[in-house]
């Protein structure tokens, strides 16, 4: 049928995918960093207190002294095309695309910073993308990394008048396919070393305590990967949570706290993996791959290696195109 003379442009129907992460700072300088956690602890889904009482707490104190620490962390694990996070999150989106060709558009966004989801789903709904799959790359849900995705994305489809139909991608902290990957990623990066480590600890982003008490299912999610993973592996694995921040009662153990006693267990040779985390970013590769080094070393273990995460693996590719095109079932026919 013949459109109208004067009918405004539309684009052709099409599917899209959208990949989000946690979020970046721009540059790692304290400037950017000060923006970036300005944006980040402000979110109540994150710091869960009255805001009456926190935001003097976060602009009085926190934003004046942490940016420049936090800054001179980035500076050690920047890389030449930006923040590890954006770039491994970029380089995901672009591999996946091209698994999935046709079938679907794939973009990426940051819950924090830039590319902004707002801007992203603008974007491929300027594209023709009426249907969208939101995919936060979080295997164990929580509120404050999930949830708080899902937020933005619904918060910045209020203010659209034509609204995409909308999906959202499960955790899969258990599924096959994710345990999969992860045991080949893991193998093949222990059999690269040039020793064999006595056991594998697997470290997870902390939580405060409350959180699973509240209801938060991150505790057991992780605990279920990690049984899992040990099934799947022939090596002992152990589990801890880093990122401490505050006062409040976190989960345990800590990262740091189990590296020193492991080595008073007799371990001497250690790979860290971080299964929470899709991409390498400041809390894997400097505080796993630099001050927990430094902290097992100091205490007198003798080798340790950081396990990169899954990043834009082949392993993660084929892991994130069953799991959109599980998704996608009856938008598009993606088999793998």
């Amino acid at each position: 049928m013949m459109l109208p003379a004067d009918h405004p442009s539309i684009a052709t129907p099409r599917v899209g995918v959208l990949l989000i992460n946690l979020g970046t700072p721009d540059a790692p300088d304290p400037a950017s960093v000060r923006r970036y956690l300005a944006e980040f602890l402000s979110d109540p889904r994150v710091v869960e207190i009255p805001r009456l009482i926190w935001q003097p707490i976060l602009h009085g104190v926190i934003l004046t002294t942490r940016p420049k620490k936090s800054a001179h962390a980035y500076q050690q694990v920047w890389m030449t095309e930006g923040s590890p996070l954006a770039v491994h999150t970029r380089d995901t989106a672009a591999a996946l695309q091209r698994a999935m060709g046709q079938d679907a558009v794939v973009d990426w966004a940051m819950r924090y910073g830039n590319p902004s989801i707002a801007s992203r789903l603008a974007a491929m709904k300027a594209q023709g993308c009426e249907r969208i799959l939101l995919a936060p790359l979080y295997p164990q849900y929580s509120a404050a990394t999930t949830a708080t995705a899902l937020d933005a994305a619904f918060a910045a489809m209020a203010k659209m008048r034509w609204q995409p139909a909308v999906r959202s991608l499960p955790p899969y902290h258990d599924d096959p396919a994710y345990i999969e990957a992860l045991r080949l990623s893991i193998t093949q990066q222990m059999a690269a070393l040039d020793f064999k480590p006595d056991a594998l600890l697997a470290s997870f982003h902390g939580m405060p305590e409350r959180t699973l008490h509240l209801g938060d299912p991150y505790h057991c999610h992780a605990v279920k990967t990690v049984r899992l993973l040990q099934e799947a592996l022939s090596l002992p694995v152990h589990m801890s949570f880093q990122s401490r921040f505050g006062r409040a009662k976190w989960l345990e153990p800590e990262t740091e706290a189990t590296l020193t006693r492991l080595v008073k267990e007799g371990v001497r040779n250690i790979a860290v993996v971080t299964p929470g985390f899709s991409a390498d970013c400041l809390e894997t590769l400097e505080e796993i791959g630099l001050r927990a080094k430094e902290v097992f070393l100091a205490e007198g273990g003798e080798k340790f290696a950081f396990l990169p995460c899954l990043n834009a693996s082949p392993e993660a590719i084929t892991l994130y195109q069953r799991l959109v095109g599980r998704e996608l079932s009856g938008w598009v026919d993606q088999r793998v």
